[in-house]
């Protein structure tokens, strides 16, 4: 069975909110953080008794994994920084590389994108969108892609003699 983390979150805050009564509300979050903590301990240790053991074919196994990966990064965990992550994203996208990444900071990442083929608007939309979804999927805790274009000027020199 494959779980979306990012859609069981969003189930759970929806939950939350329609719960009624005195205090209600106060109490399920307060026991979803101690779910949440509680797990988020278990998964440490898994990832300190992966590492001590060696066993790299093991945390590979893990962080390649979208569903531990997803709750890896949630407790911080994860042994990739957010920036590695996206460039992974990036070199298997089959447009990631006309993509430079220029930064992560404060949960944006920018980006400096190659002009699509004919530098079509619509193109450039869907490759954006494309990679932004794939970023999504690697590093769940980027709120932004800003993408900026690399225009190349043609020069125009005098005329050859």
């Amino acid at each position: 069975m494959t779980h979306d983390v990012a859609a069981t979150g969003e189930r759970i805050e929806r939950l939350i909110a329609e719960l009624t009564g005195e205090g209600a509300r106060a109490r399920a979050e307060e026991l979803v953080r101690e779910v949440v903590g509680l797990y988020g301990a278990g998964l440490e240790r898994v990832m300190a008794i992966v590492t001590e053991a060696g066993a790299a074919g093991a945390l590979r196994g893990l962080v390649e994994d979208p569903l531990v990966s997803g709750l890896l990064v949630l407790h911080d965990l994860h042994p990739l920084t957010t920036a590695e992550r996206v460039r992974a994203a990036l070199d298997g996208h089959p447009n990631g590389h006309g993509a430079e990444l220029l930064s992560v900071e404060g949960g944006v990442v920018r980006l400096r994108l190659e002009e699509a083929s004919g530098g079509c608007p619509s193109s450039r939309s869907t490759v954006t969108e494309s990679i932004e979804r794939a970023i999504a999927r690697v590093a769940p805790e980027v709120t932004r892609v800003d993408v900026e274009s690399a225009v190349t000027l043609l020069q125009i020199g005098r005329r050859p003699s």
